[in-house]
């Protein structure tokens, strides 16, 4: 079983959804192969003014999500457009530096979302990186803005929007037998666990009737 996570660091859906994907990976590593993805949200997806996106987050967070919080919008620079690719750049970047894991995309996120920092700025991304795990800050400042880390974020982007979902978080599920699962904009646990449980345990079957019955006849 593989399971992608496709991901903004700037979206507000994706920070509800990090709940869920760390129980996931608790409750199913290592049977699964868990990994996440940068898909970029495009400039015209941010909100246009700070009033525009508290109001969003209003509506993401406090009651509606069950939360004790609501998110800050501090990050939002108005002249910046939309244009916030950095902290994603560095959290890709940091991958060369042999941090896949989720400890420094976490810490962009919290820092924008949560302090309302200005990540934007690729500089301040670089330093709540570099706190956040032992990393020379020049070189991954420029690794982030390297042609090949913004080309392996185009990648991802695009084959993200070969699903034909425009929704972050989205989760993609595939079994060992071709079976797929897409959970678009979705970021509770349950619906994502149980399909997981549905998948492994058709998988299961798959490899029980070969083991012993072998492969299928030619004709």
């Amino acid at each position: 079983m593989k399971v992608t996570y496709y991901i903004d660091i700037m979206s507000s859906w994706c920070h509800w959804s990090e709940p869920a994907w760390a129980d996931l990976k608790k409750k199913y590593a290592p049977k699964v192969d868990f990994s996440w993805k940068i898909a970029l949200m495009s400039p015209s997806d941010f909100p246009s003014s700070r009033s525009q996106c508290d109001f969003f987050y209003q509506r993401s967070g406090g009651t509606t999500m069950h939360s004790a919080y609501i998110l800050n919008s501090g990050w939002l620079i108005e002249k910046r457009k939309g244009h916030y690719q950095a902290p994603n750049l560095v959290a890709e970047a940091a991958r060369d530096f042999g941090f896949e894991d989720d400890t420094v995309r976490l810490a962009l996120a919290h820092a924008a979302l949560r302090e309302g920092q200005d990540v934007g700025n690729l500089s301040i991304s670089v330093s709540v990186a570099a706190k956040a795990v032992k990393i020379n800050a020049k070189k991954l400042y420029s690794a982030a803005d390297s042609i090949a880390v913004k080309n392996r974020v185009k990648q991802s982007t695009e084959e993200f929007l070969a699903h034909k979902v425009s929704q972050r978080p989205t989760f993609i599920l595939e079994s060992s037998i071709g079976d797929k699962a897409v959970f678009s904009g979705l970021v509770a646990y349950e619906p994502l666990a149980a399909t997981l449980d549905a998948m492994t345990k058709d998988a299961a079957a798959y490899a029980a009737h070969k083991a012993h019955y072998g492969t299928a006849p030619i004709r």
